[in-house]
């Protein structure tokens, strides 16, 4: 099945959905998030998967969202329009966390920004020596959506992620797996070594019993989550008084000229 950007195999009991848009690094755009989205709807309805791995074609993993298309429009949406939009990420991470399935994700190269999001919401996650790994929000005067803060605590820690989140910075493979972000890296860099390490994590889980597996991973992100939602309900309002202020046009600005923005606080 193939919807956009991303593409859904099963073989057997192991569905892999690849991202494939490597030309644009696998940038994700709203569409996208919506793609993704459906997919991870429609494995309800599948009783013969048990596994799931989420992988991407290309250098890198993705590196997040495309800032391409921001600022693009001479006119920008009502706002209420625009808060229902920015939900797209959050509706997404709900999705990947409720399937029932155990998911493992395998990451090559850069993801950051909404692509560790979706990391972070997998179960599992399996690095290449070259990975590096972040959250770039800050650098455009932005909060880190989609409700994603817990389980970037949950992945590495408090501090951590505090560290992660409020510095914007790429991590290396060696030091994510230290704090517990990836629970593997593969021998090498090339992608064979990541896909065979992911499809050896999910035949592992395909050939252990389904209803006790799901039951405990439901059970167990239950626990770990209780409060998340009470906790995060306001990140997208967060996110709309962000994008409001001068630090937010300025980072934008940067990214596109290529330099070392200069925020004020305004």
């Amino acid at each position: 099945m193939t919807d956009g950007d991303f593409r859904l195999v099963q073989n057997g009991h192991i569905v892999t959905i690849t991202l494939d848009r490597p030309a644009k690094r696998n940038a994700l755009t709203s569409a996208s998030l919506v793609q993704l989205k459906t997919m991870a709807e429609s494995l309800s309805d599948n009783p013969e998967a048990r596994v799931v791995i989420i992988r991407a074609e290309g250098r890198d993993f993705s590196v997040g969202a495309d800032i391409g298309g921001m600022g693009g429009a001479s006119e920008p949406p009502p706002t209420v329009q625009l808060r229902r939009t920015a939900e797209h990420g959050l509706r997404l991470m709900r999705a990947l966390r409720e399937i029932h399935q155990p998911t493992i994700c395998a990451i090559q190269g850069i993801a950051t920004g909404g692509a560790t999001c979706i990391a972070t919401a997998c179960d599992f996650r399996i690095g290449t020596p070259d990975a590096r790994i972040g959250y770039g929000e800050v650098k455009l005067g932005i909060n880190l959506m989609w409700h994603a803060l817990p389980l970037a605590i949950q992945a590495v820690g408090l501090a951590r992620a505090k560290r992660m989140v409020m510095t914007g910075a790429l991590f290396d493979a060696q030091t994510m797996l230290d704090w517990g972000f990836f629970d593997e890296i593969v021998a090498g860099d090339d992608r064979d070594d990541r896909d065979a390490a992911a499809l050896r994590l999910a035949e592992t889980y395909a050939a252990l019993p389904p209803i006790a597996v799901q039951m405990i991973k439901r059970s167990a992100n239950a626990y770990s989550g209780a409060l998340d939602q009470a906790v995060m309900h306001a990140d997208t309002d967060q996110w709309l008084l962000g994008t409001r202020t001068a630090d937010f046009r300025e980072g934008v600005s940067a990214f596109f000229e290529r330099r070392e923005a200069r925020y004020t606080g305004d």
